[in-house]
């Protein structure tokens, strides 16, 4: 198989002095990752970002993507550091402001490593080049007799700082960064070790600035009471009691923006805190127009899903005769079934927030958000202001998952500001964000298929429909199944396959959510494997080894163009679960161990889960996952971002879930929507394949084989197959 490749763009280098003394400033393109075949096309998406070294030998990197907690602050920075060789303690980091120059500063698809590995070494490598050179021509010798360590460049003895010789290498011509020698990756010092993380000391001690924690001089609070029922508005409404309250600032109503993809509007209440905001707005009168979703279910959308698989449905692939190899099967080797998902919330831990200021020429925002730039671009909207009056501060953010790639919650707030004419920061409440969420899309999928009398997959046949996030966001968008996972080819070898899809209707937000289709998608083909398996006599494990063949070509959602699904990878990750997870180890009754794998955002993860089941109770004991995502940057962010993505996973599929009625979410906080306590949380094993690739993405990939492989585990445990969920009870009778 051919290795991915980076390939750079033309890039543009600059030098300069800073005011503050003399610095050596680099700046260089970052593009995404490409395959081989795609290096003779040009380079698309170049973002431009800065190193810089003072006088004092600190180390500098302005990056360019939101800190949600995955650690991105201090991966990118590792990277420089062991590429300049110098010292961790050495290294700052700062956010780099919204600009042009940094093309897409949006965060989101495990992306931000992949995407920045190569161009970040290559910047570092540039970096010790000229101060290699520039201590060379202090002494007279050749650059040759030099090396750099620990923030210094070495010549025998002899020693100069990086402080000392920072104004120096400043004035040398930048090398060619497609020239640079790079380090060996045996010569890692910093990369794949395990460092303290640049964001935990301010996180610790409190001094951390989140979305909520902004404040700016004359600033308000409000908040914004929507309609309970989706795409529903304000008819007419009563303020007269909220306005009494004392420290009421204005009540209005705020519109719909964006035919209710982005604001379904309401009534805004502004206020001298939070607190008194929150009160004000239960003292409104308001009489809604409820619209045509009032009538919308979890149960009417269910039989319209049963509708549609029941029909005949666009095909997206269709490779040899699956009808007729599954009508001619043996009924003993045929398996048939429905699978179905609900709808998911975020939940994020800090509520949505936006603080927004909008003057006559000018307009500031200080938002947690994914997309800084669709930030500006719904204040913009608002305001009448071109872009580049409008400054977007990114602070951290308590949690993401997908939700914060919306733009609701600060077209509302730039509505509000652009209304009182100051600061406003609004706020949205538990209930709120529980309620108006841009929800993972509800699915049902149809699986049809056979094994033969050697236990080979002779036919696979996949009927899938959603409430399609592409028609949410276009409804002229052609169907394509792709947000199902449906433009990804099956891994598993099967001459005859089809897919097949329709968009359900549905008046619900969706978006993206943890792993977008492949949540969906994982859950679906590993549990369905699991089920030829049975029917076929084989150990699951031993099934997925037998059918995992040669290399191929796949298709994600989040692909522009085919790329190559390596069979070695993916096996290995199997084989390494299976290893450190005990597969084929004898349990006790009751007791159950499944398996399941997948690949998502150029990663392979492999998860084993040891269940016990009792009085129709399920117990997750042991999760083992094992990782191959090119190398790890930094082991211990790794670890953590798998067993965060495993935590959220065991949550939505024991226990979370949003159910529709009268077309409002049922859910409103964690008393119904409930997550997985402590006490709950199993003991979780990330075991990292060694690798020397480039690194791929890691903050979703270990959630798809999270659910399949529990429910592998449960029917291991009592013979009874999960095919919906949230698993319930009565699933287990």
């Amino acid at each position: 198989m051919k290795t991915v490749e980076t390939e750079l763009s033309r890039r543009k280098i600059l030098k300069s002095g800073l005011a503050a003394g003399a610095a050596l400033l680099i700046g260089f393109d970052i593009v995404p990752q490409k395959a081989e075949a795609e290096a003779a096309k040009s380079v698309v998406n170049p973002l431009k970002a800065w190193m810089r070294i003072d006088g004092n030998g600190v180390v500098t990197l302005a990056y360019s993507k939101s800190e949600m907690g995955q650690g991105i602050s201090s991966a990118l920075p590792m990277i420089l550091a062991d590429e300049l060789e110098v010292d961790w303690k050495d290294v700052r980091v700062e956010h780099a402001p919204l600009s042009a120059d940094y093309g897409d500063q949006g965060t989101g698809g495990s992306g931000s490593v992949t995407a920045m590995w190569m161009p970040v070494r290559q910047a570092g490598a540039a970096g010790r080049e000229m101060l290699i050179s520039a201590a060379a021509k202090r002494w007279g010798v050749d650059a040759s007799s030099c090396t750099a360590k620990s923030g210094a460049i070495w010549n025998g003895s002899q020693k100069l700082s990086y402080g000392e010789l920072v104004e120096a290498a400043a004035k040398l011509p930048v090398p060619d960064l497609a020239k640079v020698q790079l380090k060996k990756p045996d010569d890692f010092r910093i990369v794949g070790t395990v460092v303290p993380r640049k964001d935990i000391p301010s996180k610790t001690d409190g001094s951390a600035k989140f979305g909520l924690d902004v404040r700016v001089p004359g600033m308000a609070y409000a908040m914004v009471s929507r309609c309970p029922v989706f795409g529903g508005k304000v008819k007419s409404f009563d303020a007269s009691k909220a306005k009494a309250i004392k420290g009421v600032q204005d009540v209005f109503e705020i519109e719909a923006v964006g035919e209710g993809v982005h604001s379904c509007g309401g009534v805004a209440v502004v206020a001298d805190s939070t607190y008194i905001a929150m009160q004000a707005r239960k003292q409104l009168q308001i009489d809604w127009d409820f619209g045509a979703a009032a009538g919308e279910s979890s149960e009417t959308l269910r039989k319209q899903f049963r509708r549609l698989v029941d029909s005949s449905m666009k095909v997206i692939v269709n490779q040899g005769d699956a009808e007729t190899a599954i009508s001619n099967a043996p009924a003993a080797k045929k398996v048939e079934c429905d699978y179905e998902l609900p709808f998911q919330a975020h939940a994020t831990m800090e509520p949505m927030n936006c603080t927004v200021q909008i003057e006559a020429d000018r307009a500031e925002a200080w938002a947690p958000t994914q997309s800084p730039e669709l930030t500006q671009q719904m204040i913009a909207k608002i305001s009448g202001l071109s872009p580049d009056k409008i400054k977007v501060n990114t602070t951290l953010m308590g949690g993401a998952f997908g939700r914060r790639y919306q733009g609701d919650f600060v077209l509302e707030a730039a509505q509000v500001a652009k209304h009182v004419r100051k600061p406003v920061q609004l706020v949205w409440s538990r209930e709120d964000d529980m309620t108006h969420d841009f929800y993972r899309p509800a699915s049902y999928h149809r699986l049809s298929g056979a094994v033969d009398e050697s236990g080979n997959i002779v036919a696979w046949r996949h009927k899938s429909t959603s409430t399609s996030i592409n028609e949410w966001f276009d409804p002229k968008a052609s169907p394509d199944g792709s947000e199902m996972g449906s433009t990804m080819q099956m891994p598993y070898l099967s001459k005859n396959y089809r897919l097949e899809y329709l968009p359900a209707a549905s008046a619900v937000p969706r978006a993206w959510w943890r792993s977008v289709e492949a949540s969906v998608i994982g859950f679906v083909m590993e549990s369905y494997v699991d089920e030829l398996a049975h029917a076929a006599g084989k150990d699951p494990y031993e099934f997925r080894m037998q059918h995992l063949g040669a290399d191929r070509m796949v298709k994600h959602a989040s692909d522009a163009e085919e790329r190559p699904l390596d069979i070695a990878r993916f096996k290995g990750v199997l084989e390494a679960v299976a290893k450190h997870g005990d597969w084929g180890k004898k349990m006790p009754a009751g007791h159950g161990r499944g398996i399941a794998a997948h690949y998502s955002f150029h990663s392979y993860v492999a998860n084993l889960v040891e269940v016990e089941v009792q009085n129709k109770e399920v117990k997750v004991n042991r999760v083992v996952s094992a990782v191959d995502i090119g190398t790890p940057v930094s082991p211990d962010g790794v670890r953590a971002q798998v067993e965060s993505a495993i935590i959220y996973g065991l949550t939505a599929a024991l226990k979370s879930q949003i159910t529709i009625l009268n077309g409002r979410a049922e859910q409103t906080n964690f008393d119904k929507f409930t997550t997985l306590s402590m006490k709950e949380t199993p003991l979780i094993e990330v075991h990292i394949v060694p690798s020397n690739l480039p690194p791929t993405g890691i903050g979703e990939p270990g959630l798809p084989p999270t659910a399949p492989a529990l429910a592998n585990a449960i029917f291991a445990a009592t013979g009874k197959r999960v095919r919906r969920l949230p698993i319930r009870p009565e699933d287990l009778a």
